[in-house]
């Protein structure tokens, strides 16, 4: 028998949740609904020099006004580090990643293996990056189709910085794993992050989840709607007009009449009208 679909939305606390974001969070949210499975929260709170206070509070308040409701308690990455450290310690018994000192500054953009073969002192302020082989990593994207990429491409990357922070390709597999995510739903500016994600899911023996990337919003300058490009907080007043707008964002066509509706009748002919597959014109 198959396994329920469970999926996740796993923002950052740092800052409020800006058009961008919400967006990926309702088609997420609506895939899931869709296909009668689990929509599960989490922050992805390890970077915590990012991590601004009250960001917590302001995104639960933001999902809940727009009637997008978490199954299962909200989990923090913060709360499972010991889990993290006792996966990479298994790693290093294994000689499958290895202490690096070199400075990510003067570096190129694939590693060159500088520190594989090399003994550095852990009392030297290291990272620690996993052994890449030169294996094609393919898989299919349900809205993206075939997709493959070769891990020699990538190099040796890192799964925990210097200043002793996992990091996110490291973290978010595992996390997916232990929370039975079987389905992501995201934007599209992490779909060349996901072969690194399944080649470790490969290397942990962990389940390799479906995959669905979605176009991202970008400004009138084309940059990506984010933090760092100081997009706006969304607006809550009018929650339901908020919906419909990004209803049509993702490409749904909701009829004209839904926009007066009340948040939990354009949730409910959402879930049942989600067709991904219209973002394809987007693309």
């Amino acid at each position: 028998m198959p396994s329920r679909y469970t999926s996740r939305f796993a923002p950052s606390p740092t800052g409020h949740l800006h058009l961008g974001s919400v967006y990926t969070a309702l088609a997420s949210f609506l895939d899931a609904r869709a296909n009668h499975g689990l929509w599960q929260l989490r922050f992805d709170d390890l970077d915590t020099q990012r991590n601004v206070k009250g960001s917590v509070e302001s995104i639960l308040k933001t999902l809940e006004t727009l009637g997008l409701h978490w199954d299962n308690a909200v989990d923090f990455q913060s709360q499972h580090l010991a889990d993290y450290h006792a996966v990479l310690a298994d790693l290093m018994a294994d000689e499958k990643i290895y202490r690096c000192q070199c400075s990510r500054k003067n570096l190129p953009l694939i590693y060159p293996q500088t520190c594989r073969n090399q003994n550095v002192s852990p009392q030297i302020s290291h990272s620690l990056r996993i052994k890449t082989d030169a294996r094609q990593i393919y898989f299919n994207d349900r809205l993206q189709g075939n997709i493959s990429q070769n891990l020699a491409d990538e190099g040796d990357f890192i799964l925990k910085r210097k200043d002793n922070i996992v990091a996110y390709q490291f973290a978010v597999v595992l996390d997916d794993a232990r929370q039975n995510v079987n389905n992501i739903v995201r934007g599209m500016d992490l779909l060349n992050e996901t072969p690194k994600q399944i080649f470790l899911q490969q290397i942990l023996n962990l389940p390799i989840p479906n995959y669905l990337h979605i176009p991202i919003l970008v400004d009138s300058n084309g940059k990506k709607l984010s933090k760092t490009t100081f997009a706006a907080k969304v607006d809550l007043k009018n929650p339901n007009h908020l919906l419909f707008q990004l209803l049509e964002l993702l490409k749904q066509l909701p009829p004209v009449e839904l926009k007066t509706e009340n948040v939990s009748e354009i949730l409910n002919w959402a879930i049942e009208n989600w067709q991904p597959e219209n973002l394809k014109s987007t693309l």
